[in-house]
C-alpha cells in the first residue's frame, strides 16, 4: 500500500467483505502456519522498520515503559510467530453446535457459531497486536481491518505486507487482511461510521482512544477497556508473598494494561509491610505517590491526590493507600476501579472469597500477580484485546468471542397456523 495515494477505504471495505465470504472455505490453517514462517522469514526487514520507529519516539523524549510496548526484539518476534501457531493449533471456532432442541412440531433448531464477517481494530503502538488481531480473526473466518497508531506505521507496514504474501502464497485471499496505511484520524471516523460495511469494530489502547470510538461509533463496539488494577495486601496477608507480588505486578511490565497501578494494605500490616516493600518498589526506579498514612511510614513517597486513584499510569508510577478494613479496599476499587484485573494477597479463604465476590472485574486474583491476565496466557493462543464490558465478552478475548452464532432450522413442511 501507498502513502503517496489516497486511501478509499469505501473499496477496501468491499475487498474485506468479498474475502471474508470465501474464509470459511479456505485452509486457514494453512494461511496461518504460512504466516507464521513468513514472520521469521523477513525478521531482519520487520525489526529494521520497527527500529525505525522506536528511534523517532525516542527523540520525541517519549517514556521507556511506552517505548518498551512499540519494541519488536528477535526474541519478541519469535514469541509473536509461535502465538500464530498456537492459534493456528486451536480448534475451528466454526460450525460448533451450541445448542440443539427438537420442537413438538418436529422443527430441529440447532444455534451454530458463525463468523461476524469484518472486523475492524483500532490500536495504539504495540505491533504485536497487528500480528494477533490478524490471526485470531482470520482463524475465526473474519476479514480484520487494521489501524494502529502512528508511531508504529513503518512496522505495521512490513507486517501487513508479508502476512499479506504469506496468506496468498497459501491459497487464502490476501484481501481478508487491511491496513489502514495513513495516520489520518477522518480515517478513523470513516471507519467507526461503516455500519453495514464493518460488522465489529474493537478498540485497544487508551482511554482517550477508547473514549473517542465507544462515543462516536455506528458500527457495533467492543469496548478493550484501560487498567486501574490494584493490588490489595489484607490483614492477614503472607507479607513475604505480598512483597513478590506487588513487585512483579509493578515492575515487571509497567507498560501494559494489567500492571498494577494502586496498592492497597490493611492498616494492621501497613507498618510492617510498607517500609520494606516500597523500598524495595523505590530501588527499581518505582515512584511512591501515597495516602498522609504511607507517608507517615515511608518519607520518599510524594503526595497523592484523589486524581491518583482513578489514574493508568502505564509507567514506574505507583499509587499507595492504607485502608482500614477489606470492606473499604473493595468499596475503593470499585469506585476507582476499571473492571479489568484485581489482586488480594491474604490466607484468610473467607477474605479471598468475598473479595472474588464483591470485586467488579473481568478477572479477579488470590495470592498472584495482576501480570496473568492475558490470553496467551489464559491458554487462548492469543488475545484480540481485554474487554471489560458485560455484554458478549469479559476478559481476554479469544477465538470464541471473535465469532458470533445463528439459527439453523430444519423442518419438513410445517406452517405456523
Amino acid at each position: 500500500m501507498s502513502t503517496t495515494t489516497p486511501i478509499d477505504l469505501q473499496t477496501l471495505f468491499v475487498r474485506a467483505r468479498e474475502a471474508s465470504r470465501w474464509l470459511p472455505r479456505c485452509d486457514r490453517v494453512a494461511g496461518l502456519h504460512a504466516v507464521a514462517e513468513a514472520l521469521l522469514e523477513h525478521r531482519d526487514a520487520i525489526l529494521s522498520a520497527n527500529r525505525r520507529d522506536v528511534e523517532a519516539e525516542q527523540r520525541k523524549g517519549t517514556p521507556g515503559p511506552l517505548v518498551d510496548r512499540l519494541q519488536l526484539t528477535q526474541e519478541r518476534l519469535q514469541g509473536i510467530a509461535e502465538a500464530v501457531r498456537l492459534v493456528a493449533a486451536l480448534p475451528d471456532p466454526l460450525d460448533r453446535v451450541l445448542a440443539g432442541w427438537r420442537l413438538e412440531n418436529g422443527l430441529e433448531i440447532r444455534k451454530v457459531t458463525v463468523p461476524f464477517g469484518v472486523i475492524g481494530m483500532i490500536y495504539e503502538s504495540r505491533p504485536n497486536v497487528t500480528v494477533d488481531a490478524a490471526a485470531l480473526a482470520l482463524k475465526a473466518g473474519s476479514a480484520a481491518i487494521l489501524r494502529g497508531s502512528a508511531n508504529a506505521l513503518a512496522s505495521n507496514r512490513v507486517l501487513v505486507r508479508v502476512m499479506r504474501q504469506a496468506l496468498a502464497a497459501a491459497g487464502v485471499p490476501e484481501e481478508a487482511l487491511q491496513l489502514i496505511d495513513s495516520p489520518e484520524r477522518k480515517l478513523v471516523t470513516e471507519l467507526l461510521s461503516a455500519r453495514g460495511k464493518v460488522d465489529l469494530v474493537i478498540p485497544r489502547g487508551g482511554a482517550s482512544l477508547i473514549d473517542h470510538v465507544v462515543e462516536n461509533a455506528k458500527v457495533p463496539v467492543i469496548e478493550t477497556g484501560i487498567g486501574n488494577c490494584h493490588v490489595y495486601v489484607d490483614r492477614d496477608a503472607d507479607l513475604d508473598k505480598a512483597a513478590h507480588i506487588i513487585y512483579n505486578a509493578k515492575v515487571q511490565r509497567p507498560g501494559v494494561c494489567n500492571s498494577a497501578e494502586t496498592l492497597l494494605v490493611h492498616e494492621r500490616v501497613a507498618a510492617a509491610f510498607l517500609p520494606r516493600a516500597l523500598a524495595e518498589l523505590r530501588s527499581a526506579g518505582v515512584e511512591i505517590i501515597a495516602c498522609e498514612r504511607t507517608r507517615e511510614l515511608f518519607s520518599e513517597a510524594l503526595p497523592a491526590g484523589r486524581e491518583d486513584w482513578a489514574t493508568e499510569y502505564l509507567d514506574l508510577k505507583l499509587a499507595v493507600r492504607v485502608v482500614p478494613s477489606l470492606d473499604e479496599a473493595i468499596r475503593h476499587i470499585n469506585t476507582y476501579g476499571s473492571m479489568h484485573s484485581e489482586a488480594i494477597v491474604t490466607e484468610s479463604r473467607a477474605d479471598a472469597r468475598r473479595f472474588q465476590q464483591e470485586v467488579d472485574a473481568a478477572a479477579v486474583f488470590v495470592n498472584a500477580s495482576t501480570r496473568f491476565t492475558d490470553g496467551f496466557v489464559f491458554g487462548f493462543g492469543a488475545e484480540i484485546g481485554i474487554s471489560t464490558q458485560k455484554l458478549h465478552a469479559r476478559g481476554p478475548m479469544g477465538l470464541a468471542e471473535m465469532t458470533t452464532y445463528k439459527y439453523l432450522i430444519d423442518g419438513d413442511g410445517q406452517v405456523r397456523g
